[in-house]
């Protein structure tokens, strides 16, 4: 009797053992882990793995974790390499947070050259959690490129992107204003690399790149700007700011004008009209552009810069005839002839009028009250003949007194501890000043 017992219990655990799988439960089940996504199995699964697996994933999205262990478990135990699988047991682990298991479960089911979307979420996941937000963003953009049809994933990689891209964009601008420029640089990259469609990006990596002294490279990141976005009026500016240093001042001034038509302002036609001017002086005679260097200033020099910086308000003036014998292919000639005419510097009465001769302040204060008279409303030009001024090495009965007052009470010539000094020769930087504050008076643009 025992034996045959014995031999009924054998019987029955042999038919458990070889009984099919229970059926897959089709009870609605409120998903816990939403975030998760299915790993279907292919076709031509064996029809009790597929239903192994759906088990197993309806017991996760229970959250009876280790039910769903079991499941995958088994279906390890016949093909460790099934990918399926494999995810399903790394989603399992992330909800247990067993953080390393899952790793390792994802990357097995997506391996090097083999990538599996669900596995590749998956990891992103467990990226997230961990706060690397940068690889999580990677391991979503793979699985969106290897399978583009998962619910939402385009949407989470979009917003991720976003997020990645803003945190790399202030790291950026922390390190460029702590002046490291090569960690700003990086960050910049890593910007554009998750959205290369950015403007912005382009034109603050060359901003960068202008302030670490590589400006060839600002310029073809500021024009790569305007790929993406032409109306970007900051980067016109960056661009003729580049072009205007290296004395490309056509291509500057266009680049400033374009900028101007998208975002006009006081500033910007401030920085046309000095470009402009520096345009036009550089295409002045090399001994003109050499007048702020010289120790010695000469009469040539102040004609030139007066017919240089006042040259509206002397084609107004009134001009007479005048003879000059001896500037003839003088390198400012022109200039010379113009304040000759308009009486704003002297010919002397032997008709010349020596160019070459050295400026002393003497010479340029006669100058500077002929030019005045010029210049300058008969009225005011009264005020400063009347005003009391005491100078004390040019005395009021001095035959320059007169040219001084005026130059000094008008604020275009200064005293020096009240002193005139006439007889000091003038350097080219201070003939440049002098000038430069004439101009301001006669309402002439630099």
């Amino acid at each position: 009797m025992r034996s045959r017992l014995t031999g009924l219990a054998a019987l029955l655990a042999l038919m458990v053992a070889c009984a099919p799988p229970p059926a897959v439960v089709t009870t609605p089940v409120t998903p816990q882990h939403p975030d998760f996504i299915f790993p279907a199995t292919p076709a031509g699964t064996p029809q009790t793995t597929v239903d192994r697996l759906a088990r197993g994933w309806r017991l996760l999205q229970a959250n009876e974790l280790a039910a769903a262990d079991r499941e995958f478990a088994a279906v390890l135990s016949a093909s460790r390499d099934f990918a399926p699988a494999r995810a399903a047991a790394g989603y399992t682990a992330l909800a247990q947070k067993r953080v390393s298991d899952a790793v390792a479960h994802f990357d097995a089911a997506s391996p090097a050259g083999r990538p599996y979307a669900p596995a590749l979420v998956g990891r992103g996941l467990v990226l997230l959690d961990l706060s690397r937000e940068e690889e999580a963003l990677a391991s979503f953009e793979a699985a969106l490129a290897a399978d583009a049809s998962i619910p939402v994933l385009a949407e989470r990689v979009a917003t991720l992107r976003v997020r990645v891209v803003q945190d790399r964009i202030g790291r950026a601008e922390r390190a460029a204003t702590a002046g490291r420029w090569d960690e700003a640089r990086a960050a910049y990259r890593a910007a554009i690399e998750a959205s290369p469609d950015a403007a912005f990006l382009y034109r603050d990596l060359a901003l960068v790149e202008r302030k670490a002294g590589r400006e060839e490279t600002a310029l073809e990141l500021a024009r790569a700007a305007l790929v993406y976005d032409t109306d970007d009026a900051r980067a016109h500016i960056l661009i003729g700011d580049v072009l205007a240093e290296r004395r490309e001042f056509d291509e500057a001034l266009a680049a400033y004008r374009r900028a101007a038509a998208v975002e006009p302002s006081p500033a910007l036609e401030a920085t046309i009209a000095r470009v402009r001017e520096r345009a036009r002086e550089a295409a002045l005679p090399g001994q003109y552009r050499a007048i702020p260097e010289r120790p010695q200033a000469t009469r040539g020099d102040l004609a030139a810069l007066l017919g240089v910086r006042l040259t509206s308000p002397l084609a107004r003036a009134p001009q007479q005839q005048v003879v000059v014998t001896d500037v003839r292919g003088h390198w400012a000639e022109s200039w010379i002839q113009t304040v000759a005419r308009t009486g704003a510097m002297e010919v002397y009465p032997n008709y010349t009028f020596q160019p070459d001769a050295p400026l002393r302040r003497l010479g340029l204060a006669d100058a500077v009250s002929r030019a005045l008279a010029v210049l300058r409303p008969a009225a005011a030009v009264a005020a400063w003949d009347a005003s009391a001024l005491s100078v004390s090495d040019v005395p009021p009965d001095h035959l320059a007194y007169p040219a001084v007052r005026r130059a000094v009470a008008s604020g275009v010539l200064r005293l020096d501890g009240g002193a005139f000094n006439l007889l000091r020769p003038v350097t080219g930087a201070e003939v440049v000043d002098v000038v430069t504050r004439l101009a301001a008076l006669a309402g002439a643009r630099r």
